[in-house]
């Protein structure tokens, strides 16, 4: 007998409709498997009866169970645009928002670097994205149903006639909604696991990796496995199987390419060395109520989006602009674009951050900048923007 290859695992997420109420799956499903830790335990209580002896006696079935999850996934290429990207469950789960698809277009006459034309009605929204030419760009006012101004500016005008990519934009929800992670294994034999109920509490994006990840930690409502299922489990009856695959090709992004911007009027950055995007949703479970075993909901808390960032320092016009705002506490806005090509874009914006002052840090032969857990802010559940394109 074999040992099972870790190579030989397959990722599937799919957004509930109830709490913990495993929903179907197709092959569309599937998601990059990069690495998945799930921790089931059992609440860890004492006993104080009397028992006659010195041996632990053990606990009885029914008490409380804890489940965790930590997933980190490959940004991947988007190959059908007309339907949101297989990991959208995870990026609505982390944010709340469910997803929005902007079609494309294509610019008419009058366009420039900051405002696009349309030469029918766009139906765009502030803080829908955009593709344009290998970049993404997000909508930061509509000026009429033909026209949008743009959060930082292209590369070039786009012409009269030039295309205009599509995007899927995720925004934030009061609420979160849950999803179920499927966990299959070659063999068919091997243990096969659902995390059924699975919220999303902590969500990350780094950059300048090898490739660009996205990391999500959050509890779940159970763990079920093929070996031990019971009818009921996750309001099935029985375990699900995996769909029948039609094929899983994908490329991922090298996380090296991209774009920041970022400052009082948005400058491009070219000298970032490392820089990630966090965003806390400071989960309650109802998991301490009478009469079960398992959490019976979600509760999201004050939610927490922060940047770390560090680049190298230039004495040009945008880099003094970015400090003399950390000193007079003034909000800037800030953009990250993983990818360099349409169907390979991944757009993070943050429409208002006050940045501490930096860390000068002159160890190397260069001087860095470093902002730490700099904090964006907002005004009805606005502070983050995620898009595909």
């Amino acid at each position: 007998m074999a040992y099972i290859s870790s190579n030989a695992n397959r990722w599937y997420v799919a957004r509930e409709d109830q709490f913990g109420q495993i929903p179907a799956i197709t092959a569309a499903n599937r998601i990059p498997a990069v690495r998945l830790l799930a921790q089931h335990n059992q609440e860890k209580t004492t006993r104080r009866d009397k028992t006659g002896t010195r041996t632990w006696q053990g606990l009885p079935a029914g008490v409380r169970r804890h489940t965790s999850f930590d997933l980190t996934t490959y940004m991947r290429d988007w190959a059908d645009p007309t339907v949101l990207p297989a990991q959208g469950p995870l990026l609505e789960a982390a944010l709340g928002g469910s997803g929005t698809l902007f079609g494309g277009g294509v610019s008419a006459a009058g366009s420039d670097t900051s405002t696009l034309r349309f030469g029918t009605p766009h139906s765009l929204t502030p803080g829908d994205a955009v593709g344009v030419g290998g970049e993404i760009r997000f909508v930061a006012a509509v000026a009429d149903d033909s026209t949008v101004v743009l959060n930082a500016p292209l590369s070039i005008a786009p012409p009269a006639g030039f295309p205009i990519g599509p995007a899927a934009t995720w925004r934030l929800g009061y609420e979160l909604p849950s999803v179920s992670l499927f966990d299959y294994w070659d063999p068919s034999t091997a243990v096969q696991r659902v995390l059924s109920g699975a919220a999303v509490d902590q969500m990350s994006i780094r950059i300048n990796g090898d490739f660009h990840e996205l990391d999500f930690r959050g509890v779940a409502q159970d763990l079920i496995d093929s070996s031990s299922f019971v009818a009921g489990q996750g309001q099935a009856t029985a375990f699900p199987p995996e769909p029948v695959s039609t094929g899983f090709s994908y490329s991922p992004v090298p996380g090296n390419l991209g774009q920041v911007w970022l400052g009082v009027i948005p400058g491009q950055f070219h000298t970032v060395s490392q820089a990630s995007i966090d965003l806390r949703n400071n989960l309650l479970t109802r998991g301490r109520e009478y009469g079960s075993e398992l959490p019976r909901a979600i509760t999201p808390g004050p939610r927490e989006v922060t940047m770390a960032l560090e680049f190298f320092s230039q004495d040009d016009d945008a880099t003094t602009a970015l400090y003399q705002a950390a000193r007079q506490r003034s909000p800037v806005t800030v953009m990250f674009q993983m990818g360099q090509q349409g169907g390979q874009l991944m757009g993070v914006w943050m429409k208002s951050l006050i940045p501490d002052v930096p860390k000068f840090d002159d160890a190397d032969l260069r001087l860095r900048w470093t902002f730490q857990d700099t904090r964006a802010q907002g005004t009805i559940e606005d502070e983050i923007v995620v898009a595909f394109g």
